[in-house]
């Protein structure tokens, strides 16, 4: 059997366990790069910028509208608003790609019901009541009354059309009883008070600045329905409320009586693809806004964890049950946000460090123990020869010269704690041969 070359073999595998490293470090960081780039890709920061899709001027989501602004932008978030003809039109923009609208507000009934996942809603913030005004007609009934007069019953996607439609189609009339004009709220109150129109209906808030107007204004009347309870079995995205004597104007007794009114309820509805976090952020400022008690609606009331025709999204059941997420509750929005978005990125990172830490501590020993057992290799051969050598017979120096290049690899060795005992042992047996060879008579000074 050949002796072993003379060319130390620790160099060229330490170059090959630093391989090894570098390929496994170089893997393991290439890895957490594409987690990085995978959550930023499919779980975003929130963008700073959101569009609400409100109504026409003069209704009270316009108002809605500038008190979220006010509230988002302490926030960091800018708040565009979007005028629409109304509900009908908010929810086509709503479901349509690329429109850029993010949230709207719907009232009950518009939609047919749903589990398409484009669109969630984020709980009912109120009542919407439909508003009969006209002069000197006493109840629903004065719809008859109207025929072939001048009547606004809102434009096109307006949710006032739509309500009136269905309406009139349940008393066997449709809007081509009436010169229907497809005017907006401010428009509408205009001509009703210059006498240019002979009635309205508008299905909206009595936040609506529009509707207070009118409520308070001397000669136009809000038509009671003296068949709510009929409707209301009809229609279940309908409610019975009443309008107490005198609340819009006491010295004046606006109205002079109570009005029992027909009101729906109003979600807002968000595109599927809303932030989470932003989800949870807009929940806390509805809560703001429509907790406060009013006329229809008592104190806590709102906002409400019903989805109507569209269903309520995850966020908003888990905030309508537990309040908002821990970190959004004590830290800043934006940091909350930076939080959760490292805590997402922990998880992967944390579940791969461990394997890897693992695979280098299981290299790092593989190549230790690599290196000591290829020096007992070369030991054992050395070993061997001796065995076959007479008592007598000089060790050749080649096997001196040897031995003496293999304690000085023992002593190059550099091991953490675990691994000293495994180098003190090689030692331990490098001497013992040595001894040997040294009772068959030394050659040369062994250092």
């Amino acid at each position: 059997m050949p002796a072993p070359t003379h060319a130390d073999p620790d160099q060229h595998r330490a170059r090959l366990s630093r391989r090894s490293l570098y390929a496994l470090i170089g893997g393991g960081v290439l890895l957490v790069a594409a987690i990085v780039v995978g959550l930023s890709v499919l779980h975003p920061l929130p963008p700073r910028t959101l569009t609400l899709a409100c109504g026409p001027e003069g209704s009270a989501y316009q108002v809605f509208g500038k008190r979220y602004q006010a509230l988002l932008a302490k926030q960091g978030i800018r708040l565009r608003l979007v005028s629409t003809q109304g509900g009908v039109e908010n929810l086509a923009l709503l479901a349509k790609p690329g429109s850029g609208v993010d949230l709207g507000f719907v009232e009950g009934g518009l939609a047919a019901e749903t589990d398409e996942p484009d669109l969630v809603s984020l709980g009912t913030i109120g009542y919407a009541p439909i508003w009969f005004f006209s002069r000197h007609i006493a109840t629903d009934r004065g719809l008859f009354a109207l025929k072939g007069r001048r009547v606004s019953v809102g434009p096109q996607g307006s949710e006032s059309r739509a309500v009136v439609a269905e309406l009139l189609k349940r008393n066997a009339l449709d809007l081509t009883a009436f010169k229907e004009l497809p005017m907006e709220p401010e428009a509408s109150a205009d001509a009703l008070l210059a006498g240019r129109i002979d009635a309205m209906v508008l299905v909206n808030s009595m936040a609506s600045p529009v509707v207070r107007r009118l409520l308070k204004a001397p000669g136009v009347d809000v038509a009671s329905f003296s068949r709510a309870d009929a409707y209301a079995a009809i229609f279940p995205s309908l409610t019975k409320r009443v309008l107490p004597a005198g609340v819009a104007d006491l010295e004046r007794d606006r109205p002079d009586h109570d009005v029992t009114l027909l009101a729906t309820k109003v979600s807002l509805v968000a595109r599927g693809d809303l932030h989470p976090a932003l989800q949870y952020l807009v929940l806390e400022m509805i809560s703001q806004v429509h907790a406060r008690s009013g006329v229809f609606q008592k104190a806590g009331e709102f906002p409400a964890a019903e989805s109507l025709e569209v269903p309520l999204s995850g966020e908003a059941r888990h905030f309508y049950k537990s309040g908002r997420p821990f970190l959004q509750r004590y830290l800043p929005f934006w940091l909350a946000a930076l939080v959760e978005q490292l805590v997402l990125l922990l998880i992967p990172v944390l579940g791969l460090t461990y394997p890897v830490i693992k695979g280098l501590i299981s290299l790092y020993g593989w190549g230790v123990q690599r290196r000591i057992f290829s020096i007992y290799g070369e030991l054992h051969w050395l070993e061997s020869q001796l065995d076959r050598l007479g008592k007598r017979e000089p060790v050749p120096p080649a096997w001196r010269e040897r031995m003496l290049h293999l304690e000085a690899r023992a002593r190059r060795l550099r091991v953490s704690a675990k691994y000293i005992p495994m180098v003190y042992s090689l030692k331990d047996t490098l001497a013992t041969v040595g001894e040997r060879m040294d009772g068959h008579g030394r050659v040369g000074k062994r250092s």
